[in-house]
């Protein structure tokens, strides 16, 4: 397959670009690395990506920022940060992606664990997180061509030590396993899922 990963140079990115390089063609994606640049938040920038890719098999998307702080002071402008990139911007790489991918081709995003198990100061990425896994839901109904989709529900990766403070007595998922929920959604049949990693 050729295989799109928007993100392949972060913590989960560049682990599930290893793994499934091993058998497919990767298009490693990201804001100023890889091989094509792109900016999730521009969907011009989106689908000039496709238009440059090409027929594809399947999108990974493990990117998207999010606001982190205090509830109390929040405004509208921190909730706009998650909604415009890790929500939106995920998204739009479906809205416009189906219109380039190949039949049967899939899609694969990024939530978390906050959607369901919150920590302080994490009600922003919370909200993203279930929109994400709902809009999946939705999505999977309604994409044509016999075109997937799924989510990944990562908690805290056992790579990110710097986010342990945050997420005071989870336990840190080791990163074979979130790497294997990946996997299991491009290279498997599922579609609608939350693949859930606690």
């Amino acid at each position: 397959m050729k295989i799109i990963i928007i993100g392949a140079s972060g913590t989960i990115g560049k682990v599930v670009t290893e793994e499934l390089s091993k058998r497919h063609e990767i298009i490693k994606a990201s804001r100023n690395k890889g091989d094509v640049q792109v900016d999730i938040q521009s969907p011009k920038s989106i689908e000039s990506m496709y238009k440059h890719v090409g027929k594809f098999d399947a999108v990974v998307s493990t990117t998207g920022e999010g606001y982190f702080g205090p509830l109390k002071t929040a405004l509208d402008k921190d909730f706009r940060k998650g909604v415009d990139s890790k929500l939106m911007g995920q998204v739009n790489l479906v809205l416009i992606g189906q219109h380039y991918i190949d039949a049967k081709g899939s899609f694969t995003l990024t939530s978390g664990i906050l959607a369901e198990d919150p920590v302080v100061l994490g009600s922003n990425l919370s909200m993203v997180n279930g929109a994400i896994n709902s809009f999946v839901i939705g999505a999977s109904i309604e994409l044509e061509n016999n075109v997937r989709i799924n989510s990944v529900s990562p908690g805290v990766v056992e790579d990110s030590p710097g986010y342990f403070p945050y997420f005071p007595g989870h336990i840190p998922v080791m990163m074979d396993n979130v790497v294997a929920a990946y996997v299991r959604s491009v290279e498997g049949a599922i579609t609608g899922k939350i693949i859930k990693v606690f």
